[in-house]
């Protein structure tokens, strides 16, 4: 595989598009020894196959904000990988939404979802709408015209989207209210659904529950443990809520948390009550960041900031992409942090993985460390088509395992020689494989 001619062509098809060539970049210089390996791939033309979308849907979404004013957004759904199963993957609202960022996620939801075991294939859409300070009503009105085009392209066996940033609990209810008004059908057609009308028990902490439990298998192969350490998370959404609780269950301590503008260091921990504050400020809509701050005043606020400037044992980055640098990577390693697992989707720069690998790090990358998020939405799925749903325990049962599942192929197809596992070639190898094997199987589409 001529890794640099794909990459070329690649570019001049898509110039400006950073973050979907960054992706590609990554997983292809994770798998070329394996399609040098096996022919087959390229004489079936798989790597030129898998790293374009199978289609693109684009679209205009109006709709009425309170004073009256005509709003127009644009909106996008991605599907990029059907050949193990349905296309499954979230909705983002918020205005740094474009095609590159929903094309790199999409590219990476394909061999995430294939590491789950599960049967979903890849996709990612959204808009560049923003719910923050929007009315129930306004939210509802843009939630409804989204759909009005959506519905077209998606269904239970077709295309099956989930939440993501910007949207949650609310989105997902009027997204699938005007779905089931339009197709006049209820089925398990979109993920992330309210418990009482077809979700699953533990999805909204799914994400940040496994990225506990994946940390707590990669600390194991160094005979460590989650009890006892320390660890700087960063964001407050669902997965870093959902990682900070299941941390505090294993016995860690949190020490950070952050926001747009900052970063919250609280020496004694947030755990209990804390979290509890946290989430009344989230659910008001208020930035939960600075307010933290004053409520326990044994914590400090840093403007401007990053958490990866804390001395921690794990680091676990749940914001956005790219928000982990060089620099900070370099600081994580200073300061004796042993372990660094990506709970948000491609957060470390190219550059700051180099340096983990470099120094031996425990690193963790997004499309196996995330993936809990994923599999119990496919959890989800599997409850909506017997039309029952599990018990907590039974569902977080098996997304532990399945987590496990993820991390031992990781350690199958990325321990290297000298014993040490390179988690991102074997995520992407596993990954890669299922996918590549399944095209080759179905014939040229």
């Amino acid at each position: 595989m001529d890794l640099e001619r794909i990459m070329h062509n690649l570019e001049k098809k898509h110039p400006g598009e950073s973050e979907y060539l960054q992706a590609v970049r990554e997983v292809l210089e994770s798998i070329v020894e394996v399609v040098n390996e096996n022919p087959h791939f390229e004489s079936a033309g798989i790597i030129e196959r898998i790293i374009e979308p199978d289609r693109i849907f684009v679209f205009k979404v109006p709709w009425l904000s309170d004073d009256g004013t005509v709003n127009v957004n644009l909106a996008y759904r991605v599907q990029f990988n059907n050949a193990i199963g349905p296309y499954k993957g979230g909705l983002r609202f918020h205005p740094s939404v474009n095609l590159s960022i929903l094309k790199f996620l999409g590219f990476e939801q394909v061999f995430k979802n294939s590491l789950t075991t599960l049967p979903m294939g890849g996709a990612k859409g959204g808009s560049d709408f923003d719910p923050k300070g929007k009315s129930d009503d306004e939210i509802m009105r843009f939630c409804q015209s989204f759909m009005l085009e959506l519905w077209r392209v998606i269904g239970a066996e077709t295309d099956v989207p989930a939440g993501d940033i910007g949207v949650g609990g609310r989105e997902i209810g009027f997204l699938y209210g005007m779905y089931k008004k339009l197709a006049r059908e209820h089925t398990g057609v979109l993920t992330g659904k309210g418990i009482n009308w077809g979700g699953s028990l533990i999805r909204p902490e799914a994400t940040g529950f496994g990225s506990v439990y994946f940390a707590r298998e990669m600390l194991a192969t160094k005979g460590e443990d989650i009890k006892g350490k320390t660890f700087a998370l960063s964001g407050f959404g669902n997965v870093a809520w959902g990682a900070a609780t299941k941390i505090n269950d294993f016995g860690g301590k949190v020490l950070t948390i952050s926001g747009p503008d900052g970063y919250i260091y609280d020496p004694e921990g947030i755990s209990g009550d804390k979290i509890e504050y946290l989430l009344e400020l989230r659910a008001s809509n208020q930035d939960i960041v600075k307010p933290y701050s004053y409520e326990y005043p044994e914590a400090k606020f840093y403007q401007g900031k990053r958490p990866w400037e804390v001395k921690c044992d794990v680091a676990i980055p749940c914001a956005t992409q790219n928000e982990l640098n060089k620099e900070d990577a370099e600081n994580l390693v200073e300061n004796g942090c042993i372990c660094v697992a990506e709970g948000a989707n491609m957060p470390s720069t190219p550059a700051a993985v180099e340096v983990f690998l470099e120094n031996k790090i425990l690193f963790g990358p997004g499309k196996a460390v995330n993936a809990g998020g994923v599999s119990t939405s496919g959890l989800e799925m599997s409850q909506n088509s017997m039309k029952l749903n599990w018990p907590a325990e039974e569902v977080d049962k098996r997304l532990h395992q399945i987590m496990k599942d993820i991390h031992q192929a990781c350690v199958e197809y990325g321990t290297r020689e000298d014993g040490y596992i390179n988690y991102v070639k074997g995520a992407n190898i596993a990954g890669f494989l299922k996918v590549a094997n399944a095209m080759i199987d179905q014939g040229v589409l």
